[in-house]
């Protein structure tokens, strides 16, 4: 498949997970490749090898996303090394639990930081360089639709924003030919929500399928957004969730 060929993509948070899987996906339709990361080089550098290995081009930007000067930075460095930004998947989180007493401001703030004001910053960088048939897509949570276990508030509070903002730039950035859309994955099968982890049965009893997603399933719906396939579609939400939310 190559219906991303001379295209070039950012996906914050590609060193593990779903923005792995996003990452590489997007690599093998044809795309060049950056990612954002906060911590783990030497994950990043695995994942820009592998892309390497599919005849495309990669980078690996170290950048906290609640930092809108190093996101900016990361944006900008990517549509020069590449010459151009056809593609930005906000996909970087945190995901905080706890009860609501317990929720300090800087947890409040360092939320909202990275699931809300970088996915607006990095879209906001990532337009001064995309054309028409540009394309932005949001990683948001289920649990934007159905906070099930106690404790979620602030996560599912910070994933909902993400509708707002995909309708409003949806309906901005329309005329100039970008898409802009949402993709709320269910419970997904990574490291930070193993599906053979200590709660994975209860929780994948919650939807229809009765099982995880494998994050290539998450990927592939990001990879069909991002494609000229995918052209008629803005200010949408879509759910890749197993019939969670049926």
């Amino acid at each position: 498949m190559n219906r991303l060929e001379g295209n070039a993509a950012l996906v914050t948070g590609g060193s593990r997970g779903i923005g792995a899987a996003v990452a590489l996906r997007l690599a093998e339709e044809g795309a060049d490749v950056a990612l954002t990361y906060e911590k783990n080089e030497v994950r990043a550098t695995e994942v820009v090898e592998r892309i390497k290995a599919v005849g495309r081009r990669a980078l690996a930007v170290r950048a906290d996303s609640a930092d809108p000067a190093a996101l900016t930075a990361a944006v900008d460095e990517a549509a020069a090394v590449f010459g151009r930004l056809d593609i930005l998947v906000n996909n970087a989180g945190v995901f905080p639990v706890g009860p609501i007493e317990d929720v300090g401001p800087a947890e409040l703030d360092r939320t909202l930081a990275v699931n809300v004001r970088a996915p607006f910053e990095a879209s906001r960088a990532a337009v001064r360089h995309m054309g028409r048939g540009g394309r932005i897509v949001s990683i948001g949570s289920n649990i934007a639709d159905r906070a099930v276990f106690p404790g979620m508030a602030l996560y599912s509070m910070s994933k909902t924003a993400l509708a707002g903002m995909t309708k409003g730039l949806a309906r901005e950035l329309g005329p100039r030919g970008i898409t802009v859309n949402l993709v709320h994955p269910g419970p997904t099968d990574t490291d930070a929500n193993p599906a053979d982890g200590p709660n994975a049965e209860a929780i994948a009893g919650l939807t229809a399928l009765g099982r995880y997603a494998r994050p290539s399933e998450i990927a592939a719906t990001v990879a069909h957004l991002a494609s000229a396939e995918g052209g008629y579609l803005t200010g949408a939400t879509i759910r890749v969730d197993g019939g969670f939310t049926a």
